[in-house]
């Protein structure tokens, strides 16, 4: 009798560990990665707090030093989808610790940096690592946990994103005030070589099958990956769209002080790691409600903030909700994509990366656009309110292009999540490995 076939991988990319291993290394796995995030989260935005430190070491204007803000962005962008291309072929441990040590360079260079220029190319350097980090590190994420738990387990790595803007940036703010800015930026490498080794300790040796570049790029033939990119960029938008400008929003209309802006910001981060953590489990049971909740939510807010930034309790209140609903859509919005790109995972996250800073841009530049016209600080708030409801209408689009592929609009590892052979479908083959006999076809990953 011939032996069965070996079944054939045709959903997003799931790990599978050795045999004996205990089920507690998912979760190990999953800090090695969440430390990761808050390192490569802390770089991104610390130089926000430092900036001023920046411009006087260095002899240079505050416009000028801010180029190493958009450096970075710039460098996200470009990276995400080369850096990611790039390494298609190399094991997901091995593509992660290259990247940390490229991230351990970047940060090094920055803080050695003789002057400007050579710090703007070095932010450049480091921020090509962001995007292909988060997007493969999602891809792990999913695949080490059962699919039920997928959205649940990129929630838990997106919460070191989270935790760096509510402890990593204003620590490295303090730290560069009593001892310089470079030093901020050696620690942030640091905990990149601690993020090589708890990857190398913890994240499983065997490696998802990621495919070819030729599979990685044809998830973009796919239109729902767009429609829901999109939904990333208008969502989004509608946030950074007041958030850009939440500064002079607190100070003029609530009557905050510039010396308590920073604890209300915290109570924003705050309700961002609380809706990340939160959104994950959720996502995972009612996928398109928490992203219709979360854009209904998030417009709701933004047309109530027009009234309530003008009391310093409703203003705190508002901005807490407001972290809690547009992050708590993250988790959720991460793995749709990934399930939407099929075996292509890796390229389909990281674009979602790119879309995220996409929509800060966008969503400064039209709040900017309509305080430069004399509408008032409440103005981006109503732009910010037509972002959510654009984001609606996307992703609408995005669901019916999904039920129209046969991606899977429901909970990953439900009855009748996604008809076989679509990207919803979850059927993966074991990997083989040395010493290890061949499994059957219904073998789950542990």
């Amino acid at each position: 009798m011939p032996p069965p076939p070996t079944p054939t991988r045709v959903g997003p990319p799931r790990l599978r560990p050795r045999r004996g291993r205990r089920p507690l290394r998912a979760r190990h796995t999953l800090v090695a990665l969440a430390v990761g995030a808050f390192a490569v989260g802390t770089a991104e935005f610390m130089m926000m707090g430092l900036l001023p430190l920046v411009a006087a070491d260095l002899g240079i204007s505050l416009p000028a030093a801010s180029a190493t803000i958009t450096a970075y962005a710039v460098g996200v962008v470009v990276g995400a989808p080369l850096l990611t291309a790039a390494g298609t072929r190399v094991p997901p441990r091995t593509a992660l610790v290259v990247l940390m040590a490229v991230f351990v360079l970047g940060n090094l260079a920055c803080a050695l940096a003789p002057d400007a220029r050579a710090l703007v190319v070095a932010r450049f350097v480091t921020a090509l690592v962001h995007g292909a980090f988060f997007g493969l590190a999602a891809v792990v994420a999913r695949a080490v946990v059962p699919p039920r738990r997928a959205a649940q387990s990129i929630g838990l790595v997106l919460a070191g994103l989270a935790v760096a803007n509510v402890v990593g940036v204003p620590s490295a703010t303090a730290l560069g005030q009593a001892l310089g800015w470079r030093l901020p930026m050696a620690v942030v490498a640091a905990l990149g070589v601690v993020t090589a080794v708890a990857v190398l300790a913890l994240v499983p040796r065997t490696g998802v099958d990621r495919g070819s570049l030729r599979a990685e790029l044809a998830s973009f033939r796919v239109p729902a990956v767009w429609l829901l990119l999109g939904v990333t960029l208008t969502g989004f938008s509608a946030l950074f769209a007041v958030y850009s400008f939440i500064a002079p929003v607190l100070t003029e209309r609530a009557g905050f002080t510039p010396g308590q802006m920073s604890v209300v910001l915290a109570v924003f981060g705050v309700g961002s790691v609380v809706g990340t953590l939160l959104g994950g489990p959720l996502a995972d049971r009612a996928p398109t409600g928490v992203l219709v909740g979360g854009m209904t939510s998030t417009a709701l807010l933004l047309a109530v903030f027009t009234v309530t930034s003008q009391s310093r309790p409703a203003a705190v209140a508002t901005l807490f909700l407001l972290g809690v609903v547009t992050f708590g859509a993250s988790p959720g919005l991460q793995d749709r994509i990934i399930r939407a790109g099929g075996a292509g995972g890796s390229m389909v996250a990281a674009a979602n990366q790119s879309a995220f800073n996409l929509a800060n841009a966008l969503g400064a530049s039209a709040g900017a656009a309509v305080l430069a016209a004399g509408l008032g600080l409440t103005a981006p708030m109503w732009v910010g309110v037509g972002a959510s409801a654009l984001g609606l209408v996307v992703l609408a689009l995005a669901v019916r292009a999904e039920r129209r592929s046969g991606a899977s609009t429901r909970a990953p590892g439900r009855p009748g999540a996604g008809r076989a052979g679509g990207a919803g479908d979850e059927r993966v083959p074991v990997a083989q490995e040395p010493g290890v006999g061949r499994a059957t076809a219904g073998s789950s990953a542990r």
